[in-house]
């Protein structure tokens, strides 16, 4: 079978779609009273599977020099660090500035990118490029919920986020480039793994907690498409620019969530959402020409 034209294409587009159909579903654990700290710490087990596949599929080799060992870490903290700051600035915070904030996080990478790595793009994928960061604020929109804001912690907290998340995709791109992918996704699981205390910490097990099939178990089946997306991210950061698999993958997944939500829950998107996703296509049709 010959090998595909552009693989990061194939591998960006899998990652989103894994992506997208995880936003959908999350919820569900979440609503039956699983708290989205204790399915951090499910993901992370989810992660070992996919680590073991990448390790197979790399003849069981993995890069222990003390370079390749610091830039996975870097990686894995980025990533799982930023998702547990997330978590504290939605409690103190508005999830309807919290979100757009992240969301982001490509101008990170895209900037890191440019003058660090030399990278470059056509004049049409510059343009799907800059439709792609209104497409996601877009899409991210929430309506004001009546959270309580506490003073600016929350504020630090969403820029943390917003910045190691764009980092880390600058990172996995440097990376990718002196060491192989399969070590990077393994580096990301172990640290992924070692954060878990962090979340056990910010979890209120006062409060009722869902252990049926509904709460981990349900979590753990959803998680793991996440872990699948994680995985192939970082071989469509091999294979392709930094610049465009960064904005890609994050404006493309939320399109797959919200029209799965509206199949799924009869969920109609906001007019913002609406706009975000003509967005979204346009720039993707436009960056991937």
């Amino acid at each position: 079978m010959p090998a595909p034209r552009r693989p990061w294409l194939l591998f960006a587009l899998i990652t989103t779609a894994c992506w997208g159909v995880w936003g959908a579903l999350i919820e569900l654990p979440e609503k039956a009273g699983f708290p989205p700290t204790l399915g951090y710490s499910v993901w992370t087990l989810t992660m070992i599977p996919c680590a073991l596949v990448a390790l197979r599929l790399n003849g069981w080799r993995l890069d222990r020099d003390p370079r390749s060992i610091l830039l996975g870490t870097v990686v894995g903290l980025t990533g799982a660090g930023g998702q547990l700051v997330l978590f504290e600035a939605l409690k103190r915070g508005p999830a309807y500035i919290v979100f757009p904030i992240i969301s982001l996080s490509p101008l990170v990478t895209i900037a890191l990118s440019v003058s660090l790595l030399k990278e470059r793009a056509r004049r049409r994928q510059w343009i799907g490029i800059a439709l792609a960061l209104p497409a996601l604020i877009l899409l991210s929109y929430a309506p004001p919920d009546g959270t309580v804001i506490r003073g600016y912690l929350w504020l630090a907290l969403a820029f943390g986020a917003f910045f190691a998340w764009g980092f880390q995709a600058y990172v996995m791109k440097f990376s990718n480039e002196r060491m192989a992918a399969e070590s990077i996704f393994v580096y990301m699981a172990a640290t992924a793994l070692l954060l878990i205390p962090v979340a056990l910490a910010m979890t209120d097990f006062a409060a009722p907690i869902n252990w049926g099939f509904r709460g981990p178990w349900l979590a753990a089946m959803i998680h793991v498409l996440n872990s699948i997306g994680a995985l192939l991210i970082v071989y469509a950061f091999r294979y392709g620019k930094a610049i465009i698999v960064a904005p890609m993958t994050n404006a493309l997944a939320p399109v797959i969530t919200i029209v799965l939500s509206l199949m799924l829950y009869g969920r109609l998107p906001l007019p913002a959402h609406f706009a975000g996703m003509v967005f979204a296509i346009t720039a993707i049709w436009l960056m991937t020409e």
